[in-house]
């Protein structure tokens, strides 16, 4: 096994990518020189000062810093989202969830390094990075408020009628769910992280477009239901009935249009860094990046705006009076004669309505997307054939045909050029008509 071979070998070119371009020559040059140096202790103590020298490096450094941030950021969210209550089905969830989302965007975060190598360098991707970390980690305990009130049903009485008539599939409702929520999650993570790394080669402008244009998708359908989408006619508090049908539209609308309009704005803005004429893969890779970071960043909006509304609408009495008046829902006007003489009831009615109303934000996780994706394999079919027809010479040389220069004969006449086409075209004319047949001899005259 060669030095160039083996586990060693991989282990050393993965930590290699770790270090700046500028050094690491040197650190090669230092690994390289480890078998000329006595075996033992002296060996390894060489082997130690160049990992120290590593170790040492300004962007070691701040990946040092940012895996202690993560980590903080990370022990907050767990502690903010471990469930308090006795234990229950949903607890175990919640707990479940806590501890397997916190591994798996630390893992990601590595595996990210490892693989794709450093972030880009400019400020729009560190800010797509921390937002989406943070966005996640922030879903953590919003999600397991809204699990504690939906998937915990009351014993008996009036609030046990109330949850089994509004009370839906939750989050955590079966095990299955579970793992498509954390899937999502964990997909997401992993497309921002490779979407904002030196190796995808997006420009900071086709970041910037697609994040601002998802955020305009998210704030859109955030505002047409900031306490989830439910089988109630009315979900906003604000814009009860019909009077949110104007918002619906526009949503719908930036839905198709802004992924469309994100990617067209970024092949437009996109130059070749040497101002070489731009190449069709480099285009159509921007499309992509446009086109998905909005359905990303859109989805992840609506859901994690959406889900801290309900969870603080579930724990603060005076934002639950405030959003709905003490009037009751749509959703319970069958039994609004009784919540007349409960206030109890009715604030519970808000509160289980507000639950059911949570479960399809993962939903439009998974639709946002997929919308996205099919429009881009549309912009991307666009893109290369646009790029098909501009490589393609015009036909007939580029310009009307003209005459052909013929040498001139020594007789000085001047013999048209015959092709073979003309050729085939006077044998069969020949074949048909014989002389003397009403042809004009002068066309069969040459010269």
């Amino acid at each position: 096994m060669t030095s160039r071979s083996g586990p060693g070998a991989a282990i050393r070119r993965r930590v290699l990518r770790l270090v700046p371009a500028a050094r690491r020559d040197w650190i090669e040059a230092i690994w390289a020189e480890a078998p000329e140096v006595p075996p033992g202790l002296r060996r390894l103590a060489w082997r130690a000062g160049g990992a120290r020298l590593m170790l040492g490096e300004v962007p070691m450094r701040r990946g040092i810093g940012s895996a202690l941030l993560f980590a903080v950021a990370a022990a907050l969210a767990a502690w903010a989202a471990w469930p308090g209550s006795p234990a229950s089905f949903a607890t175990s969830v919640d707990r479940v969830d806590v501890l397997t989302l916190v591994v798996l965007l630390g893992a990601l975060a590595l595996a990210a390094r490892l693989v794709l190598g450093p972030s880009d360098r400019s400020r729009t991707a560190k800010v797509l990075r921390v937002g989406t970390y943070v966005a996640i980690l922030a879903l953590i305990p919003a999600k397991n408020v809204i699990e504690q009130v939906l998937d915990v049903p009351p014993r008996t009485g009036l609030d046990l009628r109330l949850y089994r008539l509004i009370s839906g599939p939750g989050f955590g409702n079966h095990w299955t769910n579970e793992v498509v929520f954390l899937v999502v999650l964990a997909l997401y993570a992993a497309a921002v992280l490779w979407l904002t790394s030196q190796r995808s080669r997006v420009t900071p402008a086709t970041m910037a477009i697609g994040a601002v244009a998802g955020t305009a998708v998210g704030a859109a359908w955030y505002a047409i239901g900031p306490l989830g989408f439910g089988g109630a006619p009315a979900t906003n508090p604000w814009l009860p009935g019909a009077d949110v049908a104007p918002l619906v539209l526009l949503a719908v609308l930036l839905l198709f249009g802004a992924p469309v309009a994100a990617m067209v704005v970024a092949d437009r803005c996109y130059r070749e860094p040497d101002g070489s004429p731009r190449q069709t893969g480099a285009r159509i890779r921007q499309v992509l990046a446009a086109g998905l970071l909005t359905g990303l960043v859109g989805a992840l909006f609506v859901t994690v705006a959406g889900s801290g509304t309900i969870a603080a609408m579930l724990t603060t009495p005076w934002l639950r009076n405030w959003l709905y008046h003490g009037h009751p829902l749509s959703g319970v006007s069958g039994l609004q004669f009784l919540l007349r003489g409960s206030p109890a009831a009715l604030t519970y009615s808000h509160q289980i309505t507000a639950a059911a109303d949570a479960p399809p934000f993962l939903m439009i996780c998974l639709v946002f997307p997929l919308i996205a994706l099919v429009l881009i394999g549309l912009a991307a079919l666009l893109v290369r054939a646009a790029a098909a027809g501009q490589s393609d010479p015009p036909r007939g040389g580029g310009g009307p045909p003209g005459p052909a220069a013929v040498p001139d004969s020594p007789g000085g006449a001047q013999l048209a050029a015959v092709t073979s086409h003309d050729v085939g075209l006077a044998d069969g004319l020949l074949s048909v008509h014989e002389p003397g047949a009403g042809i004009d001899q002068d066309l069969l005259t040459v010269g």
